[in-house]
């Protein structure tokens, strides 16, 4: 009897330490609310705050260009004035990246007004790792999927592949505006680039399996097969030099790798573009493989071939006359200080 008294008391004394604890809970619940009600209130007025300084600043541009003359100290001091004003811009880009952002047009229309804005640095660098670990498995994968294909012909593989390019790219594209929201760089054709993949692969997967499919399928598997090779390629060779960039300071910590050549890939260049130039050429092949096929008399296919056929032509284009610019640019950086050395 006196054991269950003692259990009872115990269980009592339990319950009110409890009950002492959710007490404290409910009052950090209510901070907690409090805090959040502030930090939406800071958030307008740090927004308010960097819109009213960007309309001051445009507005001491414009009367900065309405200077036609001025004297020489005059001079001087309004090139240091126009320095200043870049700076600030910089400075604004900056505070605004602390701030949660609207989601663009794509989002939009995707997730709707849902907030994918990540406001701590820890949480930003958390998910473009896994978007970067994202696109290494899953472009292993389509490696290994079209070896498969290319060894057994079986349609259910074809469909499996196909699937899996479109939900690859449609998924890289959400990924990356949410990447773009929360202060990666990331623009241009590149981007661009995996929305016309994703269309692509789109109208593809719709191809019907007729005379025409068939003829193509073994090339353009062997194209998707070289295309993940090249991306796993460019994978662990972009990380490296990003690696080493940013260990300098000299790139953003929210730059990621991409499909393509960018201006701080420039260290190992004579390794990487052979194998760049090799896929764009592979493109424009399949390009003018379908463009002949769509002229064949057992092409049944009204829409499919052609569409498909154009759409690795814009590929080609884009993706060979960007990285052309890029190392042109490039070049023109490097050749003043080559010279200035040779002195």
């Amino acid at each position: 009897m006196a054991s269950e008294n003692i259990d009872v008391i115990g269980l009592k004394e339990e319950w009110n330490q409890l009950n002492e604890d959710f007490k404290e809970l409910e009052t950090t619940q209510k901070t907690y609310g409090k805090a959040l009600d502030e930090l939406v209130k800071f958030q307008v007025k740090c927004a308010k705050g960097i819109k009213h300084q960007r309309y001051r600043l445009e507005q001491i541009s414009q009367s900065l260009k309405q200077i036609k003359q001025a004297s020489a100290d005059d001079r001087v001091e309004l090139q240091e004035l126009n320095r200043k004003l870049e700076y600030r811009k910089e400075q604004l880009h900056d505070l605004e990246e602390q701030l949660p952002s609207k989601n663009g047009p794509y989002l939009q229309v995707i997730l709707g007004s849902v907030n994918v804005s990540l406001l701590n640095k820890d949480d930003r660098f958390k998910y473009k790792d896994e978007y970067e670990q994202f696109k290494l498995v899953v472009t292993t994968v389509i490696l290994v999927l079209s070896f498969i294909s290319i060894a057994v012909y079986y349609r259910v593989f074809d469909s499996i592949l196909h699937f899996l390019l479109v939900w690859y790219y449609c998924t890289l594209t959400i990924r990356e505006s949410i990447l773009v929201i929360n202060g990666s760089r990331m623009k241009g054709w590149w981007r661009t680039n995996h929305f016309l993949t994703t269309l692509q692969a789109g109208v593809i997967i719709v191809w019907p399996s007729g005379a025409v499919y068939q003829t193509f399928r073994k090339q353009f598997i062997l194209f998707t097969l070289y295309s993940s090779f090249l991306q796993i390629l460019q994978f662990f060779y972009q990380r490296g030099c990003l690696y080493r960039l940013r260990a300098l300071g000299k790139r953003y910590n929210m730059d990621i790798t991409i499909e393509g050549f960018h201006s701080w890939m420039w260290r190992g260049l004579s390794f990487l573009l052979p194998f760049l130039y090799f896929g764009y050429a592979f493109q424009l092949y399949n390009a003018y493989t379908l463009y002949q096929l769509s002229k064949s008399p057992e092409c049944a296919e009204i829409w499919q071939v052609p569409v498909t056929a154009f759409s690795y032509l814009v590929l080609f284009l884009g993706n060979a006359l960007t990285t052309s610019l890029v190392i042109q640019q490039k070049l023109k950086e490097t050749l003043p200080y080559k010279q200035l050395i040779n002195k």
